[in-house]
């Protein structure tokens, strides 16, 4: 009789971890790895995993996963365009992935949208490996451009009626877009009645950040608010986003949907109003 000798079955044990908080960590097991580089900006990886298909990481950041990233670009992107009455010229900063892009210019008013991302190569991997995120590239009224935003924002003489900051943590090269140096830049490039939203973390690992960035837009802007959504991979999964509107007029209030948006799988007219209700532990935060 033959003997054979039998060993334990090999498991696939290849896992990627965010550090939220030194005491918090998401891990996604992976599928496969598609892509990994340092940029001339920051480290970048491109994996396939069991849970949430394909994601995105800079500097050891989900920036978004194929599964959930439409809570965050759709909120990000359809909040402000919604509550304007005719918003023809978008400016994403930010975005390389394309996702939010992608949902404005689901908007047929919109006539051109600037993307400006610093580091190109987020882009091109986008394009790549990311086609749900990087399909809305090649759309005519797509403008992209590979520059430092903060640079642009003080020289350009453009203007706009949404601006959407849709940057990575506010460190190294983007940690100027969260200060009031910044918003006052913003502002001089908004048009009469124009809005602007960007990211404002979480309110249980980043608590500090929110109030900062809500606070530093106080400064400049008549009118700011806070809404919140749900992001499943970011940290808590609880996400909060800041919006400004360069006039504290009624009819330019951000919690008011005045145009709605087709196929949309988390954005609805009623989520829009919804969002704006606030939690008494945030309105705390930001009211102190």
């Amino acid at each position: 009789m033959t003997s054979y000798v039998t060993r334990p079955k090999r498991n696939n044990d290849l896992w990627l971890n965010e550090y939220s908080t030194d005491n918090l960590v998401l891990s996604l097991k992976i599928k496969e790895f598609l892509h990994s580089e340092k940029t001339q900006y920051q480290e970048l990886l491109i994996a396939d995993t069991y849970e949430y298909g394909r994601t995105l990481m800079l500097d050891g950041a989900y920036q978004l996963t194929e599964r959930d990233e439409f809570t965050y670009s759709e909120m990000m992107a359809h909040v402000p365009l919604c509550a304007h009455k005719n918003p023809e010229q978008v400016l994403i900063i930010g975005g390389g992935d394309g996702a939010i892009m992608r949902e404005v210019l689901k908007h047929d008013c919109v006539k051109k949208c600037t993307l400006i991302d610093i580091d190109e190569r987020v882009i091109e991997c986008s394009k790549k490996y990311l086609p749900f995120a990087g399909c809305s590239f090649s759309d005519e009224r797509a403008d992209v451009k590979c520059i430092d935003a903060l640079k642009y924002i003080s020289e350009t003489p453009e203007r706009y009626d949404v601006i959407i900051i849709d940057s990575t943590d506010p460190v190294d090269f983007a940690a100027g877009l969260f200060q009031s140096g910044f918003y006052s830049n913003v502002k001089r490039v908004m048009n009469a009645g124009a809005m602007m939203s960007e990211l404002t973390e979480s309110p249980f690992t980043d608590k500090d950040l929110m109030v900062q960035a809500i606070n530093e837009m106080r400064k400049v802007f008549p009118l700011v608010k806070l809404y919140w959504g749900v992001v499943p991979t970011y940290p808590s999964g609880m996400w909060t986003y800041g919006i400004a509107s360069n006039s504290d007029s009624e009819d330019n209030d951000p919690a008011k949907p005045v145009r709605k948006v087709n196929n949309t799988r988390y954005y609805t007219s009623q989520i829009h109003k919804n969002a704006f209700d606030l939690p008494p532990f945030i309105e705390d935060m930001i009211n102190q």
